[in-house]
């Protein structure tokens, strides 16, 4: 039968004294009495059934039992004191919660956060991911969401303004000779993201391929994954135009063709319509915004 775990104050009690060797300097590092430290010690060796420390006439010194168990305890006395101050320490009452959409965060918002840190370097941020609506995240403070801009309850501010066209891997062009029509569609997978209204069925009817016979594709729960896969030449995914000018910039995607059909669907900035929010939530608001102005204005 596993002994029961004895109580925190005990463990803490006999970690201090078996680091100073003395009752008297743990009740001072701990602001208890030296009695009190001899009685929790005394309680802890009890519940143990073994003895932890010899008495002796000028201090303490640590039975085997004590020198086996005080690196175990010393070391998770440790890790709860790093984790309490990680998570509650000084400067996290006001660190900012952001739910993010996973491709936004790594695609849009990654390349732009230094110029909000460089300007804001006192704001803490914390990073939570989501795929599609549901619960909201109640620890959050504000939240970026896809979709047509409208949930009960909420504000949003609208991020992207998209167009939606194929993209794919440099190699896979390398490897094809026939990109001069959408006919080329149906000679390679195509990527698709569960949960995106306005997908491959609704860009191949904008564009008027909707009779395209098109090769059994892959299914992905996130966008960023789609996008992966289509730089790894595994087929077309199907791009939005702010969250893949990075990767053509940098060579590992293309968009091999000129259609392109505006999609009503965007990226928002969603936070409560009627709650308090935090005024570093409202500085981020604005200066996301800020950025989702620049940037459109830059692609127009």
């Amino acid at each position: 039968m596993k002994k029961r775990l004895p109580p925190l104050n005990w463990l803490r009690s006999f970690e201090a004294a078996a680091r100073h060797l003395s009752f008297t300097h743990a009740a001072g590092e701990l602001s208890l009495t030296q009695a009190a430290i001899s009685q929790q010690v005394k309680g802890l060796e009890s519940q143990l059934g073994a003895a932890l420390f010899k008495r002796l006439p000028r201090g303490l010194e640590l039975t085997d039992a004590g020198l086996a168990y005080l690196p175990a305890i010393h070391e998770a006395i440790q890790r709860l004191s790093v984790a309490t101050d990680e998570v509650f320490g000084q400067g996290r009452i006001h660190q900012l919660t952001l739910r993010v959409n996973l491709v936004f965060l790594t695609t849009w918002l990654a390349p732009r956060l230094g110029r909000f840190r460089a300007r804001y370097p006192d704001i803490g941020l914390r990073f939570t991911s989501n795929i599609w609506c549901g619960e909201s995240d109640k620890e959050a403070d504000v939240e970026i969401r896809y979709g047509k801009g409208t949930w009960p309850g909420l504000k949003s501010d609208r991020l992207t303004w998209d167009e939606l066209f194929p993209v794919c891997s440099p190699a896979l062009l390398d490897n094809s000779s026939s990109f001069e029509s959408l006919d080329a569609l149906g000679l390679h997978p195509l990527l698709h993201v569960i949960g995106y209204e306005e997908g491959w069925g609704y860009w191949l009817n904008k564009t008027g391929y909707s009779h395209l016979d098109t090769p059994r594709g892959l299914q992905f729960d996130t966008l960023i994954s789609a996008l992966e896969m289509a730089a790894q030449g595994q087929g077309f995914a199907l791009g939005r135009s702010s969250l893949v000018e990075g990767m053509i910039a940098d060579g590992r995607l293309i968009a091999p063709f000129s259609q392109k059909v505006a999609t009503s669907e965007a990226f928002h900035l969603v936070y409560p319509a009627h709650q308090y929010i935090h005024p570093h939530a409202e500085i981020f608001r604005s200066w996301i915004v800020e950025e989702a102005t620049a940037g459109r204005e830059r692609l127009e």
